[in-house]
C-alpha cells in the first residue's frame, strides 16, 4: 500500500508538512477577496493571445482584431468552465480515498486540498456565470474511464496531476500578462499559488505510487498505464479546441475550424509548451517513455 512506502519515506513526510504548514499560512477567504466588476470590458483580451488556439495559425490572418478578442473572450470562459469540471471530478476521487486504508497519511493534506479546490471552483464558476452567463458543459468523452483494478489510485492522481499541470500553465502566464483585465489576472494569480503546492504534492504521490505498482506489473502492464496516460494527455489538451466557443465568438463553420486548427502545424508546438514540464517528470519517472 502506498502508506507503508511514504510512511518510511522521510522526505515525502518533510514536503507534506512543509506543503500543509504553507496551506494554513496562506489561506485566505476567496468570496472576500476577489472584487467583480459588473463587465469587463470587450474590446481587450481575456486571455494571452500566445495561450489562444488559433495564435500563430492561418486561421487567424483570416479573422479581423474585434473577432480575435471575442474568440479570446469565449476561449477564457471555456478554460474556467474546463476548471470546474476538472476540479469536481478530482474533488470525488480525492474524498473517496481521505482516511481510507493506503492513505492515512496524506489525508491531513487532503483535508486542505479538498478544501482549495472547492473555493477554485467557487471562483472559476463565478467568472464564467459573472461575464460570460453560462459554464460550457463538459467535453464528450470527458471520463475516459479508469480501469478498475489495482492502478486505479495510480491513474486517478496521474490524470489529476496532468489536469492540475496543464491550467497551471496558463495561469501562471496569465497571472503576469499586464494585457489582461486586473480581476483576470487575480483569479490566475492566486490559482497559481494554490496549485503550485498542488503540484508538489501530486507529483511525490504519483511517484510514490508508481514505485508500489511497478513491482507487481508486467511490462505489458507498464506499457499499457503508459498508453492511457497519453490518451489522457491528448484529451485534456483538445479539451481546449471547443467549437461552441467558434460559434459563439461569430466563426463561420466552427466544426470545421476546430479540424484546421487541430491539424494545423502550429499545434504539435503549442501542445509540446503546455506539457513540458509534465512530460519531463513523466519521462523521469517512467511512466511514459
Amino acid at each position: 500500500m502506498v502508506s507503508k512506502l511514504i510512511d518510511q519515506d522521510d522526505r515525502f513526510l518533510g514536503i507534506l508538512d512543509r506543503l500543509t504548514t504553507k496551506a494554513i499560512d496562506d489561506y485566505y477567504n476567496p468570496y472576500k477577496l476577489f472584487e467583480w466588476p459588473d463587465s469587463l470590458p470587450e474590446k481587450m483580451w481575456w486571455m494571452s493571445p500566445e495561450l489562444t488556439t488559433t495564435h500563430g495559425t492561418e486561421a487567424a490572418a483570416r479573422l479581423t482584431e474585434e473577432q480575435l478578442y471575442a474568440l479570446s473572450r469565449y476561449e477564457s470562459i471555456n478554460f474556467y468552465s474546463l476548471n470546474v469540471h476538472g476540479i469536481r471530478e478530482l474533488l470525488i476521487e480525492v474524498t473517496k480515498r481521505i482516511h481510507t486504508s493506503g492513505f492515512e497519511t496524506p489525508s491531513e493534506f487532503f483535508h486542505h486540498f479538498i478544501g482549495e479546490e472547492n473555493e477554485h471552483m467557487w471562483f472559476f464558476a463565478e467568472f464564467c456565470l459573472r461575464y460570460g452567463r453560462k459554464i460550457y458543459r463538459q467535453p464528450s468523452g470527458a471520463t475516459v474511464e479508469i480501469p478498475r483494478s489495482n492502478v486505479e489510485s495510480l491513474l486517478v492522481f496521474t490524470r489529476i496531476l496532468i489536469f492540475e499541470e496543464l491550467v497551471d500553465h496558463f495561469n501562471s502566464r496569465m497571472a503576469l500578462d499586464d494585457r489582461l483585465h486586473e480581476t483576470i489576472r487575480a483569479i490566475n494569480r492566486i490559482h497559481h499559488q494554490d496549485e503550485s503546492r498542488h503540484i508538489a504534492f501530486g507529483r511525490e504521490l504519483v511517484s510514490a505510487l508508481f514505485e508500489d505498482v511497478k513491482r507487481t506489473s508486467s511490462e505489458e502492464e507498464l506499457r499499457d498505464i503508459a498508453a492511457y496516460i497519453k490518451r489522457y494527455m491528448s484529451y485534456s489538451f483538445e479539451s481546449l479546441y471547443n467549437p461552441q466557443v467558434y460559434r459563439d465568438a461569430g466563426v463561420e463553420n466552427p466544426l470545421d475550424l476546430r479540424r484546421e486548427l487541430l491539424t494545423s502545424p502550429t499545434r504539435p508546438e503549442f501542445e509540446k509548451s503546455v506539457f513540458r514540464k509534465t512530460s519531463k517528470f513523466l519521462e523521469k519517472t517512467g511512466l511514459i517513455r
